[in-house]
This record gives C-alpha cells, structure tokens and sequence, in this order.
C-alpha cells in the first residue's frame, strides 16, 4: 500500500508537467510540420540507396551503412526543421493577418518568436554538425544547402518563382543523400532534384490558390496572385509534365524490373489525379491533393524504385 501511495504521489507531483512537456513537443512538431516530411524524405532515400547502387554494396560494412543511414535521416529531420520553423519565424507577421494561418503556432501565441528562433538556431547547427560527420563536401555543402532553404522563406516577398525555390530546397535532398553515400557530384540524383523541383513547385502553386485574394491585397508574389486560377494550374500542370519527363529520365539509368514501371505508373497516376479533383471551379479537394495524393506518390515511388535497386 505505501509503494502505490509513493506511486500516487509521484504521479500526482509529476504528470502535470509531463503532460505540459508533451504539448510543447506538439507545439514544435506542429510548428515545423514534421508530418510533411513526407515529401521529401522519400526521395532522399531513393538518392542514398541509388548511391549505394552505383558505388557498390560492399563499399562499407554492415554496421556502416547503418550508421550512414542514421547520419542522411538525422541531416534530413534537422534540414526540415529549420525550413519550416525559419518560414514560420519570418512569416509570423503575415501569418497573424491571414485568417487561415492565424492559428498557426507562432501568431496564436503558442511559441514565442524567439523561442521559435532559438529552435531554427539549434536544428541548424545540428545539420551543419551532422553534415560535418560524413564526408568533407557534405561538411562543405551544408551552408550552401541551409541558404537555400531559409532563402525560400523571402522569396514570395519579390518573386512568383517562390514556388520553383520551394522545389529546389526540396530538391537538395536526393543529392545530398547521393553525396553522403559517393562523396561526389554526378548527374543522376541531379535529374531527380530537377524532379522533386518541379513536383513540389507544381502541387505548392496548387496549394498557393487558397490564398490568391490575400496574397493580392498584401502584395505578395504567387503564380495564383499574379495569373488566372485556369493558368496557373495550366503552369501546374506543365510543371508535372516536367516532372514526369526527368521520372523517365532518372529510370534510365535504373535496372529496370518490371515492378518498377508500376510504380512509375502510380507515380504519374496520382499526379494526374490531382489536377482532377482541383479544377478553377473546383478546389474544395486542395487539402487531399496537396497533402494525401502528393504523400502517395513520393512514397509509392520511393518503395518501387528502392525495391529495383536493391533487387
């Protein structure tokens, strides 16, 4: 009876800053989005398994690789982190005066600018150290890499390419991957950054038509603020179309079993199911294409091309 009174007791003293730890740690993960890490990390791994592939199996040991993993997914998470919690620090003002970001974490009040700062400031320098740990030209990128992502966060400010510089941030990822595994540059994981640039730049001017009347009385740039919904989702479109070609491309280079092309298919499928269900007159499905269908084909892709080169 004592031990479950001390038990008690301890529960009693102790869960009310439990419970107050964990809805910080949702805080920031809300903040950062970390769900939609989704996107990017797929194609990452397909980067990290291709370099694998092209530099031979045998080239570390088992325990290596492991390793090696490891350090690619960390650089991936502290990367992501910075972006979005940068993009948010920076947008926090004009987050506040758009009704549908208002609620976001930094604007309601949940995390103070300079605690989400901080956060930036903290997920940076573990990138860069990380980075650091595998190989000199990751440790030599990795500036270069986190200029790219946080200059996105400015980009809409002066430019409707913002959508394209989303992409690109977005892009870095299969290449550092490859770098990490290869130590060096070649043109494959290159043609896959083309494709995850101008994927993600296709599906964000989709999700930038939920804010086409705000971003036009702010003056922001957006393909959405600057054309009409019709051409900016016929940019889309050609944006995917572009996408498509470098899929076919990267796959060239690729053993090619037959399961492969069935992924490819999905891949192509689910993107062209997208500007489906959004259509000018039609974007109540933006959340399902943005989030569900673009989640589907970054990970049914990852799957099917990982699975040809491991076989």
């Amino acid at each position: 009876m004592q031990i479950n009174a001390n038990v008690c007791g301890f529960f009693c003293i102790f869960a009310p800053q439990f419970g107050f730890i964990m809805t910080r740690i949702k805080d920031y993960f809300h903040l950062v989005r970390f769900a939609h890490t989704i996107f990017a990390m797929p194609f990452a791994l397909i980067g990290f398994t291709y370099g694998a592939y092209v530099s031979g199996g045998d080239a570390y040991t088992p325990g290596r690789w492991i390793l090696l993993l490891v350090q690619v997914v960390l650089c991936m998470v502290f990367a992501r982190n910075t972006a979005m919690g940068f993009n948010r620090w920076a947008d926090r003002k004009i987050d506040g005066e758009n009704p549908r970001t208002a609620s976001r974490e930094i604007p309601a009040g949940k995390i103070s600018p300079r605690k989400a700062l901080a956060f930036d400031v903290i997920n940076a320098a573990l990138f860069v150290i990380t980075a650091s740990t595998i190989n000199s030209l990751t440790a030599w990128l990795s500036p270069v890499a986190l200029f790219v992502i946080m200059f996105y966060s400015y980009c809409k400010r002066f430019t409707s390419l913002a959508h394209l510089v989303l992409g690109l941030s977005l892009g870095i990822a299969p290449v550092g991957a490859f770098i990490a595994v290869t130590g060096r540059f070649a043109i494959e994981p290159c043609i896959l950054a083309l494709l995850v640039m101008t994927w993600c730049g296709g599906f964000d001017i989709i999700y930038a038509l939920q804010d086409v009347d705000f971003d036009r009385n702010h003056g922001l740039h957006s393909i959405p603020s600057k054309f009409s919904a019709r051409t900016a989702l016929a940019i889309s479109l050609g944006l995917h179309m572009v996408s498509i070609a470098s899929l076919v491309w990267f796959v060239a280079f690729l053993p090619q079993h037959w399961f492969l092309w069935i992924g490819c298919v999905i891949f192509v499928g689910l993107l062209l199911l997208e500007h489906l269900l959004v259509t000018p007159s039609r974007q109540k499905n933006i959340g399902i294409a943005f989030g569900t269908l673009n989640g589907l084909a970054s990970l049914t892709l990852a799957v099917f091309v990982i699975a040809d080169l491991l076989v």
